[in-house]
């Protein structure tokens, strides 16, 4: 398995993972692809194995006004035929020893039984505008003490499903 900065060349393949990795949603693969052609800052990593996509992870910037204040982790997806293999702990872990996440606040939204084995925590602060009572929404290295609402690339909200709201934990096994 290589880890590697995917190349433009493989974003279809990303997109068609994150498709399949999230059955019966769209939204994954459209954000992903929305941040990409509006080149938006992104970190991202994906996982291949004999020129298959079999994961990926992308993290992007974090808001407190107009200011970066952190990451966000989204999305991370796991092709379904390698859930279940330590594919995800593995992008995960990886990603988080990169030198561009690694002194990062982190903020995803996500369930806090996986994530908080990496060292993620709730927060109550900052305020998470898709989970409403913070139940969800995790940190790493968060300092914040005032409250506000946390701002994401706009491209998460103008690619929502009908709801309005985007996904907040991965479906599927861990």
């Amino acid at each position: 398995m290589k880890i590697q900065k995917p190349a433009v060349e493989a974003r279809p393949k990303i997109y068609a993972l994150l498709r399949s990795s999230f059955p019966g949603s769209d939204y994954e693969a459209a954000l992903v692809q929305k941040l990409h052609e509006n080149d938006r800052f992104i970190h991202e990593w994906a996982c291949i194995i004999g020129g298959k996509v079999i994961a990926y992870i992308a993290f992007t910037n974090a808001y407190h006004g107009r200011d970066v204040c952190g990451l966000h982790l989204a999305p991370m997806a796991v092709a379904p035929e390698f859930q279940g293999r330590g594919v995800g702990l593995e992008l995960l872990r990886f990603a988080l020893r990169q030198e561009a996440i690694n002194s990062q606040t982190l903020f995803v939204l996500g369930e806090p039984a996986y994530y908080g084995r990496f060292g993620f925590e709730s927060c109550s602060t900052p305020i998470c505008p898709f989970d409403k009572n913070n139940e969800h929404f995790l940190s790493m290295r968060n300092t914040a003490t005032n409250s506000f609402v946390v701002g994401y690339e706009p491209e998460f909200t103008t690619v929502a499903p009908s709801t309005g709201t985007p996904k907040s934990k991965k479906r599927g096994k861990r």
